[in-house]
């Protein structure tokens, strides 16, 4: 049995399933190992407009495995220091390279949400979760430092740098509820919908050109990391005349004019 599945759900979307139901999801090496190669599969799937992560059973993702990793072998070879940071550099990639997917991911967030299931909760471009999920930044109770894959980058562009550290020192629970209030996920729906959710999302999101989407995916991560708006919207300006020599650009037109549904070919 696959750690990580990778189906289609519907056209133009494709599913990543956390396949370790028993525990919970924990990560562990054999998940980052095919997390990473289904990623690749992803990305190069020229069909994909969207992706939606989620979990398999009652939780997303409940974070390491303290039960253990499973590459102890790796640390005997290499030794404890280098082989904790492979170790590491090898969970952190998996969680730059899901923020870094050119097409919009929606974290379908089904259950239990914690440490680096948060983490991989936060790359994702949209998140909704069903009510009653708990969550937590849980890195400080397992004796680490809060600052782990990525979540002292990305939390507080989500909810705040005063909500991150407050979720970050404290390591504390808390709900669906709460995780809407502080803008951490978008929706929060019965488990029965959360799918149907998910799907409806991912097709309001391909009903706009795949190009265009993708440049705007690729806009506001630049955006997110500049200082300088003169700097953002010199990027906006390259963008935006890219985008308008498409042909989808003139079916956007078109369309719009001819009151019709658009037709667009990602060119």
């Amino acid at each position: 049995m696959s750690a990580v599945e990778l189906t289609t759900i519907d056209e133009g979307v494709l599913q990543i399933t956390f396949n370790r139901p028993a525990a919970l999801n924990a990560l562990t090496w054999e998940l980052a190992d095919e997390l990473l190669a289904v990623l690749d599969r992803v990305e190069h799937d020229g069909e994909a407009r969207v992706a939606v992560l989620t979990g398999a059973g009652r939780a997303f993702c409940a974070g390491f495995d303290l039960n253990g990793y499973g590459d102890e072998t790796r640390l005997e070879e290499l030794g404890v220091t280098r082989g904790l940071l492979a170790r590491q550099t090898e969970i952190s990639t998996t969680v730059t390279r899901l923020h870094d997917l050119k097409i919009p991911v929606i974290a379908a967030i089904n259950g239990p949400c914690a440490g680096g299931g948060m983490s991989y909760a936060a790359a994702c471009d949209i998140r909704i979760a069903v009510e009653g999920t708990v969550f937590s930044a849980a890195f400080l109770r397992a004796g680490v430092s809060a600052c782990d894959l990525g979540v002292s980058w990305l939390l507080p562009r989500i909810v705040g740098a005063g909500r991150a550290q407050e979720l970050l020192y404290t390591a504390r629970r808390f709900d669906a509820d709460e995780a809407l209030s502080m803008g951490f996920v978008t929706d929060v729906v019965p488990a029965d919908r959360l799918t149907a959710q998910a799907l409806a999302i991912a097709d309001r999101i391909k009903q706009n050109p795949p190009l265009q989407t993708e440049l705007t995916k690729a806009g506001l991560s630049v955006a997110l990391q500049t200082a300088s708006l003169h700097d953002v919207v010199e990027f906006e300006n390259r963008q935006q005349v890219l985008t308008a020599m498409t042909d989808d650009y003139r079916e956007a037109i078109d369309s719009y004019l001819g009151k019709r549904t658009p037709r667009y070919t990602g060119r």
